[in-house]
Parts: structure tokens; sequence; C-alpha cells
């Protein structure tokens, strides 16, 4: 019984360091954005980087509002199986509005490879960078889950795509899932919370707010209500390692990293257990 008291405590601390070097890790990053945006000055031989402006700021309250509607439609209604048409359709609807933003910047002359950073960063860089971030977010997504258990209760519903894929039968629908979520989901949600939405956010509120409110939205997108807190975090880490990188590919390749975790425990739940 001692020993497994002492085991207790060892963990019990290890965890702890882990979450106190995650949030040392992303309170130095602030710090960074906060000294580097106190010391930047523009070069007066240097073109000005076009920047978002206020038919910018009416598409994104469009979006906001769209998301919004969706978000209460889906609280007020009763849960739902996914099945392979509503994947098909949402990936559908996701490409249709990633391209009509990228199509709508691109006629009002916006340089998207610039504004998001998209050359900025290699995708070597890219990809161990949005580990290293991620790994130092893990234990704060962590402790927000556990915190959310410990409110909720350990018997909480998962979120449907997860329970698709748990009861998926073919190895089709199954490569679909981790297609959608391993490439097409870090894309296009990054695409339009981080770089349009938390762009316009930033330029008008600053990036305080902006980063609250669009990993406020981020999270309450998801219509889960006990996963609601550690997507939170999540998509405050998102979005300040892009705007510590300057480089959309960051987050990125982090929203990649993390959705194939996600798949690898629920494919091999004896590593959680472990």
């Amino acid at each position: 019984m001692l020993a497994s008291a002492f085991s207790s405590a060892l963990g019990n601390i290890l965890v702890a360091v882990l979450v106190l070097a995650g949030l040392a890790i992303y309170l130095t990053l602030i710090r960074q954005i906060s000294a580097r945006r106190s010391t930047t000055t523009i070069a007066t031989d240097a073109t000005p980087l076009k920047t978002f402006g206020l038919p910018e700021a009416f598409l994104a309250a469009a979006l906001i509002l769209f998301l919004l509607l969706n978000i209460t439609a889906a609280v007020e209604r009763s849960p739902i199986q996914l099945n392979n048409r509503d994947l098909i359709a949402n990936f559908l609807l996701t490409l249709f509005v990633v391209f009509s933003i990228a199509g709508y910047l691109k006629l009002r002359g916006f340089d998207i490879d610039a504004l998001g950073g998209f050359s900025k960063a290699s995708l070597k860089r890219a990809v161990s960078t949005g580990i290293i971030l991620l790994l130092a977010a893990a234990p704060l997504i962590g402790l927000a889950e556990g915190i959310t258990q410990s409110l909720l209760g350990g018997g909480s519903s998962k979120q449907e795509i997860v329970d698709l894929f748990n009861s998926s039968r073919t190895i089709q629908q199954r490569v679909m899932i981790i297609v959608l979520a391993v490439v097409v989901a870090p894309i296009s949600e990054e695409f339009i919370f981080r770089f349009f939405i938390y762009g316009v956010l930033r330029r008008y509120f600053g990036i305080a707010i902006g980063l609250f409110f669009n990993a406020l939205l981020f999270a309450a997108a998801h219509t889960h209500l006990p996963s609601a807190a550690p997507l939170f975090v999540l998509g405050a880490c998102f979005t300040l390692a892009y705007e510590w990188s300057g480089s959309i590919l960051v987050s990125m390749a982090m929203h990649s990293l993390f959705n194939s975790t996600q798949l690898v425990l629920l494919a091999f739940p004896e590593l959680v257990q472990q």
C-alpha cells in the first residue's frame, strides 16, 4: 500500500511538472510576441502588406453568424449517428467555404501566401515546430480534460466522429475518416479559424481578444460540451503557434499531428490503458 501511495504521489508530481513546463513554454511565446510587437518598426522603404479591411470584417461576421446558427441548431437537436453521407456533405461544404474565402481574397488583391506565411517556414520546419509545441500543449489540454471529467463525470459521451470511427466496419470508411481528420480538417479549419477569422479579429480587436474569441468559437463549433474546455485550450495553443511563428503551416501541422494521435489512440485503445 505504501508503494502504491508513493507511485501515485510520484505520478502527480510528474503531471504537475509537465503542466508547469507546458505553461512556461507558452508564456514564453506570449512574452516573445509582446516583445516583438513593442519593438517592431516599419521600414520606410518597405512596401506594407495589405491587411484585412471592412469588407473582410463583414465577410468574417457573416461566417461567424453562420457558425453560430449551426451551433445553435446542433445544440437544440438530439444527437444523431453520423454516416458516410454526412462526412461527404461536411467535406464539400468545408471545401466550398475555404475556396470561397480564398477566391474572394484573391479578387481583393491579397497575397495569401505572404499574409498566411505559407512560404515563411518549410514543411520540415513547420512539422518539427508543431511537434514541439504540441508536446508542450498536451499537458495543458490534459489538465482541461481532467477538470472537465471531474465536473461532468467520466461517463460523458464522445463526439459523433469518434463513435463513427469506433463503429466503422469497412476499411474504406476508416480511410475516409483518417483523410478527413488528418488532412482536410487541419488545413480547412486552420485556414478558416486561424488565418481568416482570427486575422480579422486581430486586426480590429488585438491579439488577446482575437485569440480568446477565436478559441471560444473553435471549441463551440465542435458542438460537444465535454470537449469544450480542452478544445478551447487547443485552439488557443494553435493561435499562439500561428502568431509566434508567423506561418499558418505550423498550426496546420499541430492540428494534423493532434488528430493523428487521437486516431492512433482510438485504433489501439490498449495504448491508453498502458
